[in-house]
């Protein structure tokens, strides 16, 4: 059995419950508190899928807009911990100026446990197309052994 804290579904009808309040009282309904919405305030959770074999868990989570340098996987025991962080490239000629701007740093973090222990010295991640992939083999199980009572 594999559980995450937070569903995709929950975190949906979370953003409809922002809305909802946001449309209605013109603005952040939670004044004070950091927005949610990906505007680089807070880290967004990335989307993730996982899929488990007899020896290993593939993990693959969506962070589109980020360099493979800016990942950090952290790995202990069952529990695996991915955080990004894009940079915003600031190409300005002389002369130049900001009219309008929508696209902003995004950071990403999630972490979740696995039902089984990973191997550490095996695993492995690649990041292609803002799809970061991570093959985490099963640490291998030492079978109960019965000893002889002397």
């Amino acid at each position: 059995m594999f559980l995450v804290p937070m569903t995709r579904e929950s975190r949906d009808l979370a953003r409809s419950f922002e809305r909802l309040f946001d449309d209605a009282f013109g603005g952040s309904f939670f004044t004070g508190l950091p927005a949610t919405r990906g505007d680089g305030n807070a880290p967004r959770s990335p989307a993730l899928d996982l899929v488990e074999s007899d020896r290993a868990y593939t993990v693959k989570l969506e962070m589109p807009g980020v360099k493979k340098e800016d990942v950090k996987v952290t790995i202990d025991g069952a529990r695996v911990s991915v955080s990004a962080q894009s940079e915003r490239n600031e190409e300005k000629k002389e002369g130049d100026r900001v009219v309008y701007r929508e696209r902003s740093l995004s950071s990403y973090a999630r972490s979740f446990t696995l039902p089984a222990e990973v191997d550490q010295a095996g695993a492995a991640a690649k990041l292609d197309n803002g799809v970061l992939v991570l093959e985490l083999p099963k640490r291998a199980t030492t079978a109960a052994k019965a000893i002889s009572v002397a």
